[in-house]
């Protein structure tokens, strides 16, 4: 199994066009089973579209944000789909980024979508509050013990709302669900918003909550640095130049994982983002 996360930044990004194509050509060639995505916006004032208008894709229980032209997810999945490569896809936001953005996340299948989740973990469900946190998640029909959930979590330090409580509120959820139980598995993609270097921060405590990180348990990588630069949300916990791992991939149970790769950092695949994203392979 093959398992890519990114923070896109998308529409924001200088150069979108061709970072988008860029993406597409990456996605085409590798062919994940699973594609987690954050930060992945539509403008707010564009033309609404009806869902039958996207091939692909299944709209999340539970969410009723209607899909709107040059939506970044929908883009990405007509690219493939010309290219022939159809995803089952699904989208959701969880506020207005930037005042102008619908701002969420999407997760791509090869294989076909059979149920979606998703959910809030900040304190804040304030829309147009730029601390609102929600979490998407899928299973397939081929694999329904599996759940596949991408996230972007909060900072540690943050008075108003905290990484700690939005790790304890994503956790009870899943446990109250039961998707921590009995055969289940959990697969955590995301931005997290913790670098892996900083002990006794959220990083840690995603460990001490008996989570496993995919590069420990490769047993080949490579630095694993996702960010190399100060991108928003760090200009005043990032030194210039320092490089830090912020996105993880985090499985409920141990999984033997053959290979952990950086992806789209110039070296493998174009940047398309501010963000490097990360790539697995599971046996």
């Amino acid at each position: 199994m093959k398992l890519i996360t990114l923070n896109t930044h998308s529409l924001i990004e200088e150069h979108y066009e061709e970072k988008l194509c860029a993406f597409a050509d990456l996605i085409c060639k590798e062919k994940p089973d699973i594609l987690a995505m954050q930060e992945v916006n539509q403008l707010a004032s564009e033309k609404i579209l009806p869902d039958e208008m996207f091939p692909g894709f299944v709209r999340c229980s539970g969410f009723s944000l209607p899909l709107r032209q040059g939506n970044h997810a929908a883009r990405l999945a007509k690219l493939l789909s010309a290219r022939g490569l159809s995803y089952s896809w699904t989208w959701i936001s969880a506020k207005l980024g930037y005042d102008r953005y619908d701002e969420g996340m999407a997760l791509f299948s090869l294989r076909a979508i059979a149920d979606t989740d998703q959910f809030q973990i900040s304190r804040s469900s304030d829309y147009h509050y730029w601390k609102t946190r929600r979490v998407l998640g899928i299973r397939t029909k081929e694999n329904p013990d599996t759940w596949f959930y991408t996230v972007h979590m909060g900072w540690w330090e943050d008075e108003e709302d905290p990484f700690a409580g939005q790790w304890e509120t994503l956790n009870r959820k899943l446990r109250e669900q039961g998707r921590l139980s009995g055969t289940g598995r959990v697969w955590l993609l995301g931005d997290f918003n913790s670098p892996s270097a900083v002990h006794g921060e959220g990083y840690s405590l995603i460990r001490q909550s008996g989570w496993l990180d995919s590069y420990c348990l490769a047993q080949k990588k490579d630095d694993g640095a996702t960010v190399d630069h100060v991108i928003d949300g760090w200009r005043e916990r990032m030194a210039e130049g320092e490089s830090c791992r912020l996105d993880y991939m985090f499985s409920s149970r141990p999984e033997m994982v053959v290979q952990s790769r950086v992806i789209c950092n110039g070296t493998f695949y174009p940047v398309v983002s501010d963000h490097f994203g990360v790539m697995i392979e599971t046996k």
